[in-house]
């Protein structure tokens, strides 16, 4: 992901913001969960580089959502933000993934860049009919405005989400500086999510940490965590997320979607087993998994 990425990270400060006022009036209102789920995962699963660590040596291109699918428990379903995919297209995925895996579509670019946003041209109509098909392994489909929509366009957005189905659940991203230098701005587009019970999306990356406002707003959280190639601040950064996912899972968020990216998503997977093993040590009772990888007999095991 280039969103953000800077060249120098030395002068970066990594640490977590504290959650405002209203993300702490949010979880008071949640009804602690018995069984949290956290679900990690990478941006797709067509990465002839992950052969040998993280697919098995002798994988097929065809495979390899399975093969996916057996290692991490979600993805962020990038493909979809470029065409809406057909009815058996869908009924693949969801039969090639294992029983607990969720599926994260991104609302299609044709509908999230366009004037209309799909409402008007059958385009949102016929996302929806097609990725409903996922059906128990729907996980939080999520929509990223472009850059240039600004908190002034507020209106369109809520026009969006009236007619957005209830039953599907929807993240947002937002990107347009105007809605974090104002405070009030940031609220009100959190006052309308919550109102939609929508989740907005924070976005963990070197050179915008305004859109790291840790503003929750339903019983769901979706990270998108951008790293620097294994550098020393991704771990530290992952350790003090896992602190901060303990305790909004302790206190009532029930869904915590958590992404891994790295520069060509090459390294990702070894983000995303540190994430889980840290959140496997600190956060109690927590369902998780994720990937293992793979030492073939007479190799030995490479981290890529």
């Amino acid at each position: 992901m280039k969103f953000g990425k800077l060249a120098d990270i030395s002068q970066v400060d990594f640490r977590l913001p504290i959650d405002p006022e209203r993300t702490k009036a949010v979880l008071d209102n949640l009804s602690k969960t018995e069984q949290p789920l956290l679900y990690v995962g990478c941006t797709g699963w067509s990465m002839k580089e992950w052969i040998g660590s993280v697919y098995p040596s002798n994988a097929k291109t065809k495979d390899y959502l399975t093969h996916y699918a057996k290692q991490f428990n979600t993805i962020e379903l990038n493909t979809t933000h470029y065409r809406i995919p057909s009815f058996d297209t869908v009924q693949k995925w969801k039969n090639e993934s294992a029983d607990d895996f969720r599926f994260c579509p991104k609302i299609p670019q044709a509908i999230s860049h366009s004037s209309g946003m799909g409402l008007n041209d059958g385009k949102l109509i016929a996302f929806c009919e097609s990725i409903q098909q996922l059906e128990e392994k729907m996980g939080c489909c999520f929509m990223q405005m472009p850059p240039y929509f600004s908190a002034d366009r507020i209106a369109i957005l809520k026009t969006f989400l009236d007619q957005f189905p209830s039953h599907i659940p929807l993240a947002v991203e937002v990107r347009h500086e105007s809605w974090f230098k104002d405070k009030g701005e940031t609220n009100r587009l959190a006052d309308l999510l919550a109102t939609k019970n929508c989740a907005f999306v924070l976005t963990d990356v070197a050179g915008r940490r305004d859109v790291l406002h840790q503003q929750l707003t339903n019983n769901i959280a979706m990270v998108r965590f951008v790293g620097n190639d294994l550098h020393p601040t991704d771990y530290q950064r992952i350790d003090e997320w896992v602190l901060r996912l303990k305790d909004w899972l302790e206190r009532g968020i029930s869904e915590v979607y958590f992404f891994t990216h790295e520069p060509d998503n090459i390294q990702s997977p070894k983000m995303a087993k540190y994430m889980v093993d840290k959140a496997k040590a600190v956060i109690s009772g927590v369902t998780t998994r994720g990937p293992e990888f793979i030492k073939e007999q007479g190799q030995q095991m490479s981290l890529f």
